[in-house]
């Protein structure tokens, strides 16, 4: 079988000067995406450090990876919770490699507290568990050693409810 001479020339223009063109145009479309700033740590933020501004710094990264829903992109929603995970300078940090610090540790003596309308009764616990602000956790009664559930408040104090 014979090929012709123009036909070979014609397959190396495709072979040889098209596929460079769509991997030239795939790379300018790539280096094109969307770019964003999220915060990233400045240094290594070790497990149970409190995150701080001076801590963080802005990362630029493709908008495809802010949009995922396990990256942290506000920085307001970082400083002064407290790091779960060792986080690495220069990387994203994932939402569940943070918490809100803890209000209540486990043993500690607070307040136990119990309204309903005017009505008001404080009284002494045992935390069962730690806690962080808006948590509901078990608490002992130190005067009847009953043990019940509050959600812990700003104050570090336990509210329980009735029913």
């Amino acid at each position: 079988m014979l090929l012709d001479p123009e036909r070979r020339l014609t397959r190396g223009v495709v072979a040889g000067g098209l596929l460079p063109l769509v991997f030239l145009l795939a790379a300018a479309s790539f280096a094109c995406a969307q770019q964003r700033t999220i915060p990233a740590p400045k240094q290594v933020i070790y497990p149970g450090e409190i995150i701080r501004d001076s801590m963080l710094t802005d990362i630029a990264v493709d908008e495809s990876e802010a949009l995922d829903n396990a990256i942290v992109d506000n920085r307001a929603a970082l400083i002064g919770k407290v790091a779960k995970r060792t986080l690495l300078p220069g990387r994203e940090i994932a939402d569940f490699a943070i918490a809100n610090p803890r209000a209540v540790a486990n043993g500690a003596h607070v307040t136990l507290m119990y309204r309903d309308g005017a009505l008001t009764i404080v009284t002494s616990a045992q935390a069962l568990e730690p806690g962080s602000i808006g948590d509901t956790i078990k608490v002992r009664n130190e005067d009847t050693g009953l043990t019940v559930s509050g959600r812990i408040q700003s104050d570090g104090s336990v509210a329980v409810s009735g029913g």
